[in-house]
């Protein structure tokens, strides 16, 4: 059980998402950076889909109402837990009373906070996560606030053994370990490369802004949410006038108002539009663009079909080897 202490700070309770129910206008919600989500759990030995804190607004704060072992991953955040640093991608043992404080990022911009057990909040349609839109699922349907408290789920066990209390354990976060398929060109600090499949309309721009498309790097503008990231370049015209019927979107999806500048729908997006799409950000990369800053830019490369199924080959391959590290651990201390 902790307590929030922090205010406006754009918190939400969030697991894999909820599936199966686009047809029924409900979009998918669930943590922008899945992967690092993953990971936490599978270092706390909870389910892969339990639920845990997205946070995107430091530095955050809460207090431990119990003992309980958490995990941070995600965004490379200055964590401390009373006076004590917090790894990134790694474990800690918590005591009541104890204070974690979540500070600004080093890199990247989402952190995830994994409780021993998970998050404890109703499922709804099959998820826990929260639809700020919608107003339902995570806690009450609204982002956190200073005061909540928010119940972990009761597991066999709550805190990590004795031999680990003290240090933790924790792995390699996924920038540094997914070579092959996922590799991706070289960028700055400033900017994040993500791998694109041409979409339905893709052939209906005109070649100068396909060109513009692939070779600019485009800004994250201060507009960017859950819903998605507005940015900002050279607009993209079409060939001739596109207008089109509201049909199916889903994350990744990148899509081209009139105005001429894209916008990638992300994990709150809704689930139809009638904007043409241009291209598609591929599953394996949305970790990737979830981690990216506003104010930064984003550069398209395009990819294949074969080499996005091949990236996300890669990504579950990624997870198999932190699920046999944790159990060659934890197997190592009994």
């Amino acid at each position: 059980m902790i307590e929030i202490l922090s205010s406006s700070a754009l918190a939400t309770v969030q697991d894999q998402g909820r599936e199966g129910y686009l047809r029924y206008g409900v979009g998918t919600s669930g943590a922008m950076d899945r992967l690092a989500l993953s990971v936490g759990n599978l270092l706390l030995g909870n389910p892969e889909d339990a639920a845990g804190i997205e946070i995107p607004l430091f530095p955050f704060r809460i207090r431990f109402l119990e003992d309980l072992a958490f995990a941070l991953t995600g965004a490379d955040c200055a964590a401390r837990l009373g006076e004590r640093p917090v790894l990134p991608w790694w474990t800690a043992q918590a005591k009541k009373g104890d204070v974690l404080t979540i500070g600004v990022p080093a890199s990247g911009t989402r952190c995830y906070l994994s409780l021993a057990g998970g998050v404890d909040v109703p499922v709804v349609l099959g998820s826990r996560s929260t639809q700020l839109r919608g107003q339902f699922g995570g806690y009450n349907g609204r982002q956190l606030q200073k005061g909540d408290v928010v119940q972990a789920v009761r597991a066999a066990s709550t805190g990590l053994d004795e031999q680990t209390r003290d240090t933790g354990f924790g792995t390699v976060p996924p920038e540094y370990s997914l070579p092959g398929p996922l590799a991706v060109p070289a960028a700055d600090a400033a900017e994040t490369v993500v791998r694109v499949l041409p979409a339905a309309e893709y052939d209906r721009y005109q070649p100068e802004s396909l060109d513009a498309f692939w070779r600019e790097g485009w800004k994250v503008t201060p507009q960017s949410d859950r819903y998605g990231y507005r940015l900002a370049g050279p607009a993209l015209n079409a060939i001739h006038t596109l207008e089109k019927r509201s049909h199916g979107i889903v994350p990744g999806v990148i899509q081209v108002p009139h105005s001429g500048q894209p916008i990638i729908q992300l994990r709150d997006a809704q689930p139809s539009g009638g904007y043409p799409k241009i291209g598609t950000v591929i599953e394996a990369d949305l970790w990737r663009l979830a981690q990216a800053r506003i104010g930064t830019k984003i550069r398209f490369v395009q990819t294949t079909y074969p080499e996005a199924v091949a990236a996300l080959e890669e990504v579950e391959r990624y997870l198999v080897k932190v699920r046999n590290l944790v159990s060659l651990f934890r197997g190592s201390r009994h």
